[in-house]
């Protein structure tokens, strides 16, 4: 009887009986994910949380919602909406809270980065995602550029040989004039750390176990928040003996914004390029000793351009992560940037911006694996 119950039913009813039902809390960034989910074969949008209204009815309108699934609070959102995971894109204070709570109450998580603000929330999520049995993934869609998942590649095969050195920069003039009262004000540099450290513990499969620190000064914009300090830059040791450098910032005045990478190995380098689009495609460099006499420019592009047409309506990272996400809760296996992980790619940053405010000591990095 039950057999033939479905099959009466009509085909979007059918379809949607078997898809994941996904709700979206902070909807300026996070509309990207919505409009993704409601695209993705194998999910459907069922419930939206902002605190604005007015950004929440222009999603609603555009996914075509009815009122019923749209949220003001988000403990209502969490206790009455009907889903089975829950995109968390809300500023960084809120990640740790809405991500525990949503998995203690039997939803999936996918949380924007970073993790958290502070190393016992990151420790708090860690436990809970452990203790829940529920899937938590970091969104971090860095590490899905597309030439990062080439030089993947090229380590793996051992083409650059033993990596003994890596750095990343990511100078983004976020805070302004103009956005003096935004939440970043209060962030330092070093917290939003994962788009420049995660793709590099990728790449390198490894974790930070020291870290010391250097930026105090906010001649940029004074009297602002940590925010709006001048320039940070990090100093990681790895657990494999590898030397990571960072360099952070909000407010220096580059246009447009350097989104740069560079992995030195025994046999290579390779590094993408500061000039161009950093997030479609810069002028790069490669050198493999044997191959090359000189390093060769390389054209390294952000975007896959083996993804499909549709996932270049969302970002093909975003699109990659996103199934990844799904793949990881329908074959209950682990995310690629599970609670472990993000943490291992948030706590560094928290770790080095408390040892340039203590002097630029050196301090350990915890690691709650």
């Amino acid at each position: 009887m039950r057999f033939r119950f479905i099959l009466a039913l009509p085909l979007s009813r059918r379809e949607d009986m078997g898809r994941l039902k996904v709700g979206v809390v902070g909807l300026r960034r996070g509309s990207v994910y919505a409009r993704l989910f409601s695209a993705h074969p194998r999910t459907q949008v069922t419930a939206i949380c902002d605190t604005d209204r007015g950004v929440l009815e222009k999603c609603r309108s555009e996914l075509g919602l009815s009122h019923s699934q749209c949220f003001i609070n988000y403990d209502e959102f969490i206790s009455k909406a009907d889903v089975d995971a829950v995109v968390v894109a809300t500023p960084i204070p809120y990640h740790a809270e809405q991500s525990i709570k949503a998995m203690e109450a039997g939803k999936h998580v996918l949380c924007e980065v970073v993790m958290a603000d502070t190393v016992k929330d990151c420790e708090a999520v860690v436990r809970t995602a452990r203790k829940t049995g529920m899937k938590y993934m970091m969104a971090e869609n860095y590490c899905y550029f597309h030439y990062i998942r080439e030089w993947k590649k090229l380590i793996e095969e051992g083409t650059l040989g033993r990596i003994f050195y890596a750095e990343a920069e990511y100078v983004h003039q976020v805070i302004r004039e103009s956005t003096r009262t935004s939440w970043w004000v209060n962030v330092p540099p070093l917290h939003y750390i994962s788009h420049s450290l995660g793709p590099l513990l990728m790449l390198l499969d490894d974790r930070v176990v020291k870290a010391t620190a250097s930026g105090r000064t906010t001649y940029t914009m004074p009297g602002v928040g940590v925010g709006a300090i001048d320039m940070q830059v990090a100093l990681f040791e790895t657990a494999r003996g590898v030397t990571i450098k960072v360099l952070r910032s909000y407010v220096a005045p580059r246009q447009p914004a350097t989104v740069y990478y560079c992995i030195y190995g025994t046999k290579g380098f390779v590094e993408n390029g500061r000039t161009g689009n950093p997030w479609h495609v810069t002028r790069g460099l490669l050198y493999i000793e044997g191959v090359d006499k000189t390093a060769r420019e390389v054209d390294w592009y952000v975007p896959d351009p083996n993804a499909p047409e549709e996932a270049r309506k969302y970002g093909t990272g975003e699109y990659h992560l996103a199934r990844d996400f799904v793949n990881a809760i329908e074959t209950d296996t682990t995310p690629p940037i599970d609670a472990v992980k993000a943490a291992d790619m948030t706590i560094p940053g928290l770790i080095a911006h408390e040892a340039a405010m203590k002097g630029n000591v050196w301090l350990d990095v915890p690691h709650f694996e």
